[in-house]
């Protein structure tokens, strides 16, 4: 069965920041079906959909923060819904702002007005997941509270970081079926450790790609991503997106971007 293949931006920001209609181009070239945002790097909701059209890519979804919504949800998603998408993540909780800490009712309470605020414009609401949330709180995965204590949330789990938090991703993905619209394919090697993260904005934040742990371009590192795409087409997904926080040591973001569609396409995808 053939799944269409988008790519996270985040992966190629830098880029996308100099010049994202040249980047978006890169990535149609590449092979990929349609694009996850996080951020329209200066350019309109509009500009944005007028250069995925004219390009041939599909934007698929955008990626937000806890920060935005309570900043405006209202115009946030209808910003995203003037660009055509079909779903909105929330990238990551902190864990002030996560199941057993004191914002968890706050927190609960928007991101259940945020269901039903997408909903309005025919968007899904998704949770992306990092390993942080493989924590345990009262005998239950911290991920699988936020999902109990808002029925109308969907997933877009990172197979990444469901592996690094302890999960196999090929089964694990099947615990969310018919609730998995979108699926993370994010490649690594080494095993859990400090400062994993690009994306969460703090002074650790920064990835050691030297150390035991490291992202790598779909193919590279240890996923076993014929299982894990089984599984996502079994679950009911829509679309798969690649993610790559950080290169390949060596390689360009451009590079890794076209090497793990390169590896998609060799597995049938």
């Amino acid at each position: 069965m053939s799944m269409p293949i988008a790519i996270q931006v985040f992966s190629l920001r830098n880029d996308a920041q100099n010049d994202l209609r040249g980047t978006l181009e890169k990535i149609k070239q590449f092979g990929y079906d349609g694009v996850e945002f996080a951020g329209l790097y200066g350019h309109s909701p509009a500009e944005v959909k007028a250069m995925c059209e004219e390009i041939g890519l599909v934007p698929i979804s955008g990626h937000i923060g806890l920060g935005d919504m309570l900043n405006g949800m209202e115009k946030l998603v209808a910003d995203y819904a003037e660009l055509g998408v079909k779903y909105l993540a929330l990238a990551w909780l902190g864990d002030d702002a996560r199941p057993g800490s004191e914002r968890w009712t706050d927190t609960r309470a928007t991101m259940t007005a945020m269901c039903e605020e997408c909903a309005k414009h025919g968007i899904t609401f998704l949770y992306h997941n990092h390993d942080f949330e493989f924590d345990k709180l009262d005998g239950k995965y911290v991920l699988e509270t936020i999902y109990d204590d808002i029925p109308a949330l969907q997933s877009e789990l990172d197979t990444c970081w469901v592996n690094v938090g302890g999960e196999n991703p090929a089964e694990y993905i099947l615990k969310y079926k018919g609730r998995a619209p979108v699926v993370h394919l994010k490649d690594f090697v080494g095993k859990r450790g400090e400062n994993m993260y690009e994306l969460i904005g703090n002074d650790k934040a920064k990835a050691d790609m030297s150390g035991e742990f490291g992202l790598r371009y779909v193919g590279e590192g240890v996923q076993n991503f014929p299982a894990i795409i089984k599984s996502a087409i079994e679950a009911g997904a829509k679309w798969l997106v690649v993610e790559q926080d950080s290169p390949t040591p060596g390689r360009t973001p451009l590079e890794c971007a076209k090497l793990s569609r390169e590896y998609l396409k060799s597995i049938g995808y």
